[in-house]
């Protein structure tokens, strides 16, 4: 199974070559604001020219955006708008290039409903000072040292991992791996080197292929197995506010820039924000660790993993849990198990949005009307069951995995969507206390009456 996956490592650059890496930087940039300015103006010139009434087949012709088109335009003007071309390499405006062709088609497919989600904003200028310096290579000299601790990119020659790349080496030396692209990028103060790298993977399975584990993901535990065990929340940006606060008190101490006065960051001011941006960074990094950790054991451990689909965006409008929340990570926890449930020969489902997971028995299948958040135990009125609450919704996802109808698992949607449960007609709402779920599930209205309902299908 080929599969397309990054291997990424910390630099240790000389500062020659960080300033290197900061002009390639700095030529991306410079390219990507000069075509979106050519792009705008020539928007800009036939919208004025629609208003004074110009017949559409006589306005100023179109200037198309895609990166070929954008790349022959640049080529024939780098001479006079960046006479000093020569000094970088070209991959360094190809990747500003590419970085607005791809801006702009997916504004242009947001504007069309061919893109799914949030709708995409215009692109904007890159600024000097708030954008993240990164470079991205294709083409070249692109490969890992024999010694694995070094790696040769072109124009930038040798440079020094923090870490070895013995993964990446046994694999490119077997030839089960071939290195697509290679990106410079520096976060959290730290420069890295991001590889995009297509693998051939061996076949997989689980340990338990044919067991099913419902996973309810939450701020209290991070998630609560079906099995019965509570995977604790380590909350990581909760334990390291303290020491955000002081830095973020520091930082505001110092003379920052000021875009009204054209006033210039003091050299503390940018040496705090430095401090403040890698204990952010710290936090996220731990905070990746720990789900990675949980999702591969649960991709390895069972052959279907069932979760439900937040709206967290709507989650996060909760003033008082939208921190908590978003240091939970749950849409990263869903982006993890989506691919690894793949190559470990697993498949993901995920319950529909308006499943009650949390309002039904999981004993009885009898559903409340209503459940507030602060009842954190689960009691049924009508076989008597209590449970806790979030052990109950889990059990109520993993009975619900019967009803998905998928076989396995497939690529990924566009918005991380991977298999919905999708049940075939109506559903009933009762099923005897100790027995699992047949073909229906339901609930029960508050009259005590049985009624059928119709689940919303998989899109």
């Amino acid at each position: 199974m080929k599969t397309v996956q990054a291997y990424r490592f910390a630099l240790d650059l000389t500062p020659t070559q960080e300033r290197t890496l900061l002009a390639h930087a700095g030529a991306a940039r410079v390219a990507h604001n000069w075509a979106l300015a050519r792009v705008k103006a020539v928007m800009d010139q036939r919208a004025a020219e629609r208003s004074y009434g110009i017949a559409e087949d006589l306005l100023t012709p179109a200037m198309p955006w895609s990166l070929s088109a954008l790349r022959k335009t640049w080529n024939t003007a780098k001479h006079e708008v960046a006479p000093w071309w020569r000094e970088c390499s070209k991959e360094a405006f190809n990747s500003g290039l590419d970085a607005l062709a791809r801006a702009l088609k997916n504004w242009a497919d947001s504007r069309s409903g061919k893109r799914a989600g949030r709708a995409v904003g215009f692109p904007r200028f890159k600024s000097r000072r708030r954008t993240t310096p990164s470079v991205r290579f294709t083409t070249g000299a692109i490969r890992v040292e024999p010694d694995r601790t070094h790696v040769v990119l072109p124009r930038l020659g040798r440079m020094k991992l923090h870490e070895s790349a013995r993964k990446l080496a046994r694999r490119l030396d077997a030839g089960t791996a071939r290195i697509m692209s290679a990106t410079v990028r520096r976060d959290g103060g730290r420069w890295q080197v991001s590889f995009t790298v297509e693998v051939e993977r061996a076949q997989r399975a689980p340990a338990r292929p044919g067991a099913v584990v419902g996973v309810d993901v939450g701020v209290k535990h991070l998630a609560v197995l079906s099995t019965g065990e509570f995977v604790p929340n380590p909350r990581h940006l909760n334990n390291a506010q303290r020491t955000l606060r002081v830095l973020g008190r520091s930082l505001s101490r110092k003379v920052g820039p000021d875009r009204l006065s054209g006033q210039r960051p003091s050299r503390r001011w940018q040496l705090a924000q430095a401090r403040l941006g890698r204990a952010h960074a710290r936090v996220a990094n731990l905070r990746r660790d720990s789900l990675h950790k949980l999702t591969t054991g649960l991709a390895r451990e069972y052959g279907t993993v069932v979760i439900e689909d937040l709206h967290v965006a709507g989650m996060l409008r909760n003033r008082r849990l939208a921190r908590h929340i978003s240091d939970a990570g749950f849409a990263e926890l869903r982006r993890q198990l989506a691919y690894k449930t793949i190559w470990n020969g697993g498949r993901l489902a995920i319950a529909d949005r308006w499943y009650p997971s949390s309002k039904t028995c999981s004993g009885c299948g009898v559903a409340k009307t209503k459940l507030v958040l602060s009842e954190r135990t689960y009691t049924c009125t009508s076989c008597g069951l209590i449970l806790d609450r979030d052990l109950n919704a889990a059990r109520n996802l993993a009975a619900l995995a019967a009803h998905c109808d998928t076989a396995g698992s497939g690529p990924v949607a566009g918005r991380g969507a991977d298999h919905k449960t999708r049940l075939g007609g109506p559903v009933a709402v009762k099923r005897q206390p100790g027995t699992a779920p047949a073909e229906k599930t339901g609930t029960v209205p508050p009259q005590g009456e049985t009624a059928d309902r119709v689940p919303a299908r998989a899109h």
